[in-house]
């Protein structure tokens, strides 16, 4: 008796500090990270430019796609483990891993800007601090709080790059890039020790194992082994295909929209910086104020529809502009359409059990990786097939402009329009979000009833079962 009564005090004692330490665990933190984070990769936009030119002075877009494909190839690759090892060891270790290697390239830039352009390459394999913030995330909120709190975790992100070009480009001008780098770099290591110091584990103690000797297959691991059992459930491929086609032109033009507005619209590096603070601000506002009243009134799904709406405006209005004008009024189209990835990952969110949330967003983060292996690649291979190329830092006054003989002079997001006009076409046909929540149901009972295969076995939703399908619950059901 007095056994029993020992052990199940300490169980007790468990399960309070597991409770408390749950508590402790605020969205602030994730936002806290994702700010710092990209605020201080913000500062670099303008040294960058130059060092990118400076470092591959021919075919500078080309060899910019090359560099941040193989960064998003690699997590790609890296993703779908990552975020299945968070579910089991707890988000904290991953997250500072994540951070630390994201920002290790940052002092290389002045110290050798080939070992620099190497590292953000190889970087890429730890490259998913969004998948395991939204995780974390998703351990600490309800569910239907979830969708606002990854609204304020990407407005976090608009908000990182408001001031950050603009800072990074005054001080680059008054006291060269030097010291801008020297700023970026001392955020970066103070954000790693704000996630080593400060953040506590979301995952409770009862959800995570003590031992590092659990087993993860190899199958688990692998990306494609997702992507080869998404294609069993027809809703899970049509979210994923809506994913691939609507962020393939958004990373390409991420990767290189500010060498297209200051070598073919010929921004200033200061206009440059303003255009960044105001689409960072609007998007601050969509992600926070539009996107609950959004997702309350209109629902998921036509959210989602609404957000790829924007952005297929948004690219076809930067194919065809061609003056200053039109990429400002583009530039709050752009803001709009940031809505759409919060609304999907709250879609695959309340799909996912609550011990399967890292699988679930790992593997909307492994298409991302791809897409942020492909788009850039793919940007810099049409802009170099339409001979658009940075052959001058400063444009000469009275140059001859290469956009007035061209009716096209973005091929790139025309392209990137056609891509999101699909991703549309195939939204449509993703179920609703009341038919999400009643899968949702059924997939938290299979989940809890693991144990026993006539568990496994009560739904007719649910394919024949394998140990990785067990871990990842959202490729089970056959609808959402």
């Amino acid at each position: 008796m007095n056994l029993e009564k020992t052990a199940t005090e300490a169980n007790d004692i468990m399960l309070v500090r597991s409770s408390h330490g749950r508590g402790r665990a605020r969205v602030t933190h994730a936002v806290v990270v994702i700010f710092l984070e990209f605020f201080a990769w913000g500062l670099l936009t303008t040294p960058m430019l130059t060092v990118l030119h400076e470092t591959f002075p021919q075919h500078t877009f080309l060899m910019n796609g090359l560099v941040q494909g193989v960064k998003g190839f690699l997590s790609f690759l890296s993703a779908p483990l990552i975020g299945a090892l968070s579910d089991i060891w707890g988000r904290k270790s991953f997250l500072l891993m994540t951070v630390f290697f994201t920002c290790a390239p940052i002092p290389f830039m002045r110290i050798s800007p080939w070992w620099y352009f190497a590292l953000i390459s190889v970087s890429g394999i730890f490259a998913v601090t969004f998948s395991v913030i939204f995780a974390y995330v998703a351990d600490i909120t309800e569910e239907h709080e979830r969708s606002t709190a990854y609204g304020l975790v990407s407005a976090t992100f608009a908000a990182s790059l408001v001031t950050s070009p603009a800072i990074g480009a005054y001080l680059s001008a008054q006291y060269g890039d030097s010291l801008v780098v020297l700023v970026a770099t001392v955020i970066a290591v103070a954000d790693i020790a704000f996630v080593f110091f400060v953040v506590p584990e979301s995952l409770p103690d009862k959800m995570r194992l003590t031992s590092w000797g659990f087993p993860i297959s190899w199958e688990q691991a692998d990306p494609f082994a997702s992507l080869r059992r998404v294609g069993k459930d027809s809703t899970v491929l049509l979210i994923c295909v809506t994913v691939f086609l609507s962020y393939l032109p958004e990373a390409g033009q991420y990767s290189s929209f500010f060498l297209y507005l200051r070598q073919v619209i010929e921004f200033s590096p200061a206009a440059i910086a303003a255009f960044i603070a105001m689409v960072g601000i609007l998007s601050i506002v969509a992600q926070t104020l539009f996107l609950s009243v959004l997702m309350r009134t209109i629902g998921n799904k036509n959210t989602v529809l609404l957000g790829l709406g924007f952005q297929l405006l948004q690219l076809a209005w930067y194919g065809f502009g061609s003056e200053p004008w039109m990429m400002w009024a583009a530039g709050t189209v752009a803001a709009m359409s940031s809505i759409t990835f919060p609304a999907v990952s709250a879609l695959v969110s309340h799909s996912a059990s609550p011990d399967q949330q890292g699988v679930a967003q790992g593997m909307i983060t492994g298409i991302r990786g791809l897409c942020n292996g492909l788009g850039p690649a793919l940007y810099g291979f049409i802009f170099f097939l339409f001979n658009v190329e940075l052959n001058d830092m400063e444009p000469a006054a009275g140059r001859p402009s290469s956009i007035e003989k061209s009716v096209i002079p973005g091929p790139p997001f025309l392209f990137g329009a056609c891509a999101v006009l699909f991703a549309l076409l195939v939204a449509i046909f993703i179920p609703d979000h009341h038919r999400l929540a009643d899968v949702k149901t059924c997939s938290t009972r299979k989940s809890s009833g693991t144990a026993t295969s006539h568990a496994q076995n009560s739904s007719p939703l649910a394919t024949p079962t394998s140990d990785t399908e067990d871990i990842e619950p959202l490729l089970q059901d056959s609808s959402m």
